[in-house]
């Protein structure tokens, strides 16, 4: 409230000197140069991909298991999305799978969006090496893993551009919509400032054709309180993921999420597979146990992207995850008797099954 106050007191509603506070200390969280937040996540991976200079006719490669603002983005900029098949045990893009697509559009690749889905990075080395050969510049969609760490380094500093969202189910949200967008190179640091304010590069100079897509002072004040409390948070995460794995061991028809041994899994949520998911989801329901499926249609089913000519069958691995994934309650204030009441229902389930 103190926060919200200050704001309030200097009527700094757009810009000013929380926002110039928050990119300057979410940047040294993420161990980058250069944050600039944005209105939300799907704007920062529309504007990340104008800096890089995606644009009409270009094609863009990125999972086809995650949520649609990812291939939304690529749209918004007039680019084709190519969708790839997901390494069924981390549910992140699987390099061997881009390779193959790639292959299919002989080389041609503007951009490459790995999504560090759930939390977990993506193979970010493996990715980078496939982007090089075909001059492809890496996006991170780090919405889901706010202080992840990929091989020791933080996600949203390791490719090109990082794209964040603060929306408030986030491990760091805000009040509403909120996103940001990081990266070590000056230029696109520049380009994106340019492209998020009207293409301005200074007060009523448009260089370039931009966007409204300012993160206001509110959000701002508010994000830079709660990003003192992420690693805390993250941390309570990722010992409610060691209790559920705990006391979720060797059940039957339920299989737990794998962490890459080179990568820090932040939990954003705790992701089973289950192949008899809906029966889970009722009997834990009925138990006053809520949960939810992130997500139950993979990209090339969703209506939208029909245009991409896709079927069932096309990206086998996405659609098992679409079928089998279920989110049991994980956030950060969730106590361990409520955890040990969620794995005790999963027993009953099991054994009954």
């Amino acid at each position: 409230m103190e926060a919200i106050g200050r704001v309030l007191d200097a009527s700094a509603f757009i810009h000013g000197p929380e926002v110039a506070a928050f990119e300057h200390e979410f940047a040294a969280y993420c161990e980058v140069e250069h944050a600039i937040g944005v209105a939300n996540g799907t704007d920062a991976l529309a504007l990340a991909l104008r800096a890089v200079g995606v644009g009409t006719g270009d094609a863009v490669a990125l999972p086809a298991f995650t949520f649609a603002a990812t291939a939304e983005a690529v749209y918004h900029v007039g680019a084709r999305a190519v969708l790839v098949d997901i390494d069924p045990a981390t549910f992140t893009l699987d390099p061997d799978a881009l390779r193959r697509t790639i292959r299919r559009y002989n080389g041609r690749m503007a951009a490459i969006i790995p999504v560090h889905l759930y939390g977990q990075p993506a193979a970010l080395d493996d990715i980078a090496a496939v982007a090089s050969d075909v001059g492809a510049a890496v996006v991170e969609d780090a919405a889901q893993a706010h202080g992840a760490r990929y091989k020791g380094r933080r996600v949203g500093g390791i490719g090109a551009l990082g794209c964040f969202s603060f929306y408030p189910s986030k491990n760091l949200g805000a009040l509403g919509d909120a996103g940001a967008i990081t990266t070590n190179d000056a230029n696109l640091a520049s380009r994106v400032r340019a492209l998020h304010d009207h293409g301005q590069h200074g007060k009523y100079t448009h260089d370039v054709i931009g966007y409204n897509s300012r993160l206001d002072g509110m959000q701002a004040a508010v994000l830079r309180v709660k990003l003192r409390h992420l690693d805390r948070w993250n941390a309570r995460r990722q010992a409610l993921a060691a209790a559920y794995r705990q006391g979720l061991a060797s059940v039957p028809g339920i299989d737990l999420p794998s962490v890459a041994d080179d990568r820090e899994h932040v939990y954003h949520l705790f992701i089973v597979r289950c192949r008899r998911r809906d029966a889970l989801r009722a009997h834990l329901e009925a138990a006053g146990i809520a949960t939810t499926v992130h997500y139950p249609v993979p990209l090339h089913l969703q209506g939208a992207f029909a245009d991409l000519g896709h079927a069932m069958g096309d990206f086998p691995a996405a659609e098992a995850a679409a079928r089998e994934v279920v989110a049991l309650p994980l956030y950060a204030e969730l106590t361990d008797a409520a955890v040990a009441a969620v794995c005790a229902a999963v027993r009953v389930w099991a054994h009954r099954a």
